[in-house]
């Protein structure tokens, strides 16, 4: 009797994900979303350590016991939604370079606080959701120039990058030259060096998990020289939520008074639209998933999924959440349906009672550092995709890419980039190719940066 039911059972998740008609099995299913986890559950130390009070934000950061439970909540629910709806094998959870954009520009550089930049990264996702389910996304993908996409996202991982530098004391500030290399003798900045090596020939080894696995090896090393604290336990129930759960939709009325919102809300939905929109493609195409023609099945609920996960994410307690490029490391492993992702969640949902560990983690900057510096290398690789030998892409893509960790700024990256596209283009005699969209935003970038920039 017993295994007439198990047997019913897996015949129907085979037929609701179609794991046999994708040529797969549930065995390989799950373990691709063991695979997934791996790859992308340096998050859950990284993220706390972004958006914390312990980090760079100190005071005017959110509490870090709840940032590592939202993130964790976030990327379950993201997950799921994605893995039981859209049925896709790719894992959400709080981005990276959106949650440095939430910290070092919304939260520092405008000095909104948390509470509102939650409410601005909660009407993103609104927005996202409906975009995501009229056909308005198609005209919006369309409307921005591939070279410009390109170039955001390489200018978001050179901005990642700048952030993982200083914060390991590879870089540091200097009043002559702006910036210096840092101390080679301090313990936590050689810390640090050691992470990166190691991060990087874990990578190059094809290790899955490689930037956890350094994150690890980093803390490990930290612990035998003294430079990180043992955790005082291993297991805790999760809490913290009750200090950020709902705060988006109390400061709402005071997001929508605020004018520099409207900055935010816009730079939050473009980046992640069409991160979200990138990464789709590059995993369905990686398991084969694409049509003939190169579209998506199920694009609609795809992106939706990627918006509710936001949405959710904000009303936890946490930065965007979106589609992760690490899925990939799943799809190599031979996850091919939604039930990779359903497993990825509940790794995720396991990961939350292991906050001590993932504190001690978080507290010390030279460890996560590593891995936002291999994030950034990551994301920086679009750099060469961008047509340089154009000028009309090559000129606004620079000044897309520079003025990010330049101005320390993301919203300024694609500000200037964005205003200098549709200009050269009239000047290059190519004026027709720029969509009207375009230049809606050229006004908003222009009215940014004469009424809102500080």
């Amino acid at each position: 009797m017993t295994t007439d039911v198990l047997t019913r059972t897996k015949g129907r998740v085979d037929a609701f994900f179609g794991i046999s008609d994708h040529g797969s099995t549930m065995k390989r299913e799950l373990m691709a979303g063991t695979v997934t986890f791996l790859a992308m559950s340096y998050v859950l130390a990284v993220n706390p350590m972004v958006l914390g009070d312990k980090g760079a934000l100190g005071d005017k950061g959110m509490p870090m016991q709840a940032v590592f439970t939202a993130t964790a909540v976030a990327a379950v629910v993201g997950t799921l939604v994605m893995g039981l709806w859209a049925r896709y094998p790719v894992a959400l959870a709080p981005g990276m370079g959106l949650n440095a954009f939430f910290a070092y520009t919304v939260v520092l550089s405008m000095g909104v606080p948390w509470q509102e930049a939650l409410s601005g990264t909660f009407l993103s996702g609104v927005l996202f959701f409906i975009l995501a389910i009229t056909k308005v996304r198609e005209k919006i993908i369309d409307a921005i120039p591939m070279q410009m996409k390109l170039a955001v996202g390489a200018g978001i991982g050179l901005f990642v990058a700048f952030l993982g530098l200083k914060s390991a004391g590879i870089v540091v500030a200097n009043p002559d030259t702006f910036v210096h290399l840092g101390d080679f003798h301090k313990g936590t900045t050689l810390l640090a060096l050691l992470g990166l090596l190691l991060t990087v020939i874990f990578m190059v080894m094809r290790w899955h998990g490689a930037v956890l696995y350094g994150i690890l090896a980093t803390a490990v090393v930290g612990i035998a020289t003294g430079l990180v604290k043992l955790p005082d336990a291993v297991v805790a129930l999760p809490h913290g939520l009750d200090q950020t759960f709902g705060q988006a939709i109390i400061h709402l009325p005071n997001a929508f008074t605020n004018e520099k919102m409207v900055i935010v809300v816009l730079t939050m939905l473009f980046v992640d639209f069409f991160d979200a929109s990138g990464t789709l493609i590059g995993v369905a195409h990686q398991a084969g998933l694409l049509k003939e023609d190169g579209k998506l099945d199920r694009a609609g609920q795809a992106l939706a999924a990627d918006s509710v996960g936001t949405t959710a994410g904000a009303i936890i307690g946490t930065s965007t959440t979106t589609a992760y490029v690490e899925s990939t490391a799943g799809v190599s492993a031979g996850g091919r349906t939604g039930l990779t992702a359903v497993s990825t969640a509940m790794w995720f949902l396991a990961a939350m009672f292991f906050f001590p560990i993932f504190a001690v983690v978080a507290g010390v900057p030279a460890v996560t550092a590593p891995a936002l510096i291999v994030v950034g290398v990551l994301m920086s690789r679009a750099l060469g995709e961008i047509e340089w030998d154009k000028l009309e892409y090559a000129v606004p893509a620079f000044i897309t890419v520079i003025m990010m960790p330049l101005t320390f700024s993301i919203a300024n990256g694609i500000a200037m980039g964005l205003l200098f596209y549709p200009i050269i283009m009239v000047a290059k005699g190519r004026a027709r190719e720029v969509h009207p969209v375009m230049w809606v935003l050229l006004a908003v970038f222009v009215s940014y940066f004469f009424f809102l920039a500080e």
